[in-house]
């Protein structure tokens, strides 16, 4: 297997963080750049468009460099988003995310999509851990018509079992903390301005929950219900932050974490720090890295102790 490095690679580095969206968008402005240059005009209205526009271009592939390496791996990802529906799927994570309390909307887009074709076992078995955390105390909870759909697809009850455990991991009588910000009122307050400016982007409404915390330790307002110390200090304004998370991190809590470095004087919600203050610097410490799989392997960990019928089957989700 082939990796691209970050050596002599400007694309990657400045994009290393960017959706999938915004990543098409500055490939097709660098392509655009060069027509110019060229003075050649071609559309370049989509991945096909500039997969033929490299073939016809050899010229283009020697000056760029990387660039027609990135066109082709953007190339594979649309195929996967498109082979995956995961633009639909990607928009009802992000909505049952950030939802206020729209659970009727989520639980109709969630009902169709775990009967579409396209949607892999993965994606289900994740779509109703993320509806169960979620939903978990709504009036209206249908977490067993959900899990009625996913043994209707073949998913093995060992597996389904899965979602339980997730709440018996991580449910509300678990958490200490306010996960989905309904009690924050820093929380409430970012929502309620989204709301009136609009969303630009619905596939990056949702923030990390780290995020919350980051602000809350720069600011000196950490709960000490949620945090205990055995120095007053923590009440005290930082810019200098380590965090470890015991059990793994994610990718998108490291990219937060970057975001936030990278923003020097100007914090998460926008403010301008004071002249003389020191820029905000965080360190994202973990024992191993997350993604849906591994963490569900984890999961079935946690309950290997338990009476069961048996070993999780995840060598069958793909």
């Amino acid at each position: 297997m082939k990796s691209i490095s970050f050596t002599n690679n400007k694309l990657l580095i400045k994009n290393m963080f960017s959706n999938f969206g915004d990543i098409g968008q500055n490939i097709k402005c660098l392509m655009n750049d060069y027509q110019r240059k060229a003075q050649t005009h071609q559309q370049l209205d989509s991945i096909v468009d500039m997969k033929r526009f490299i073939e016809q271009y050899p010229q283009f592939r020697k000056m760029t460099g990387t660039v027609s390496k990135h066109v082709q791996l953007v190339g594979e990802l649309s195929h996967l988003v498109t082979e995956w529906n995961l633009l639909e799927i990607s928009e009802l994570e992000q909505n049952i995310a950030v939802a206020n309390g729209d659970h009727q909307s989520c639980i109709e887009s969630l009902k169709r999509i775990l009967q579409h074709p396209k949607t892999t076992e993965l994606n289900a078995l994740r779509l109703a851990m993320l509806y169960a955390l979620r939903f978990e105390s709504s009036a209206n909870n249908s977490l067993n018509i959900i899990l009625d759909l996913l043994r209707q697809r073949g998913i093995t009850n060992r597996n389904i079992q899965l979602v339980k455990i997730l709440l018996e991991y991580s449910g509300h009588k678990k958490r200490q903390s306010d996960l989905f910000g309904n009690k924050s009122a820093m929380e409430m307050t970012k929502k309620f301005i989204k709301g009136l400016k609009g969303v630009e982007n619905i596939y990056t409404q949702h923030e990390p929950y780290i995020t919350q915390l980051i602000e809350s330790v720069s600011r000196g307002k950490l709960p000490a219900s949620n945090f205990a110390s055995t120095d007053s200090s923590i009440n005290s304004r930082f810019d200098e932050i380590i965090i470890f998370i015991i059990g793994g991190a994610t990718f998108e809590e490291s990219a937060a974490v970057a975001r936030m470095n990278g923003r020097g004087m100007t914090n998460l919600i926008g403010q301008t720090q004071t002249t003389g203050s020191s820029p905000l610097r965080v360190v994202l410490c973990s024992n191993y890295v997350h993604n849906t799989k591994s963490f569900i392997s984890q999961l079935a960990q946690y309950n290997s102790g338990a009476k069961s019928d048996g070993p999780f089957d995840l060598s069958s989700i793909p």
